[in-house]
């Protein structure tokens, strides 16, 4: 029988962090759940494609947008903008940034193992 877990991210596992921001990542479940706070001026393809060095960001997102807003650009063409207290599905190949002067804050529990890990 699987036991109930519970956890904070005021402790998180492992904290990741890049220019404009940092990945805090919770192991339980058997899964990853991953907490992004993304700083304005933040960009995928300058502040995290150089750590990962592929042409776009190849983790995919399953994201609760807790605040601010996100521009998403993916390879195919299509844009579109999240903001707080929207679920979105980000597929593999797009880039991203951060709108205005108010952090993204995101949970994100699909692509969080991978994300800006050299």
């Amino acid at each position: 029988m699987a036991k109930a877990e519970y956890k904070d991210f005021k402790k998180p596992d492992e904290v990741r962090t890049f220019e404009k921001g940092k990945l805090e990542l919770l192991n339980m479940g058997g899964g990853v759940i991953g907490l992004l706070t993304l700083e304005p001026g933040w960009r995928w393809s300058q502040h995290v494609k150089p750590i990962v060095k592929t042409l776009s960001c190849e983790a995919p997102h399953f994201q609760y947008q807790l605040s601010g807003k996100l521009h998403v650009s993916m390879d195919d063409g299509n844009e579109f903008e999240t903001t707080k207290g929207q679920v979105a599905w980000v597929p593999t190949g797009h880039d991203a940034w951060v709108v205005g002067n108010e952090p993204v804050v995101l949970v994100d529990w699909s692509g969080a193992t991978k994300y800006a890990k050299s």
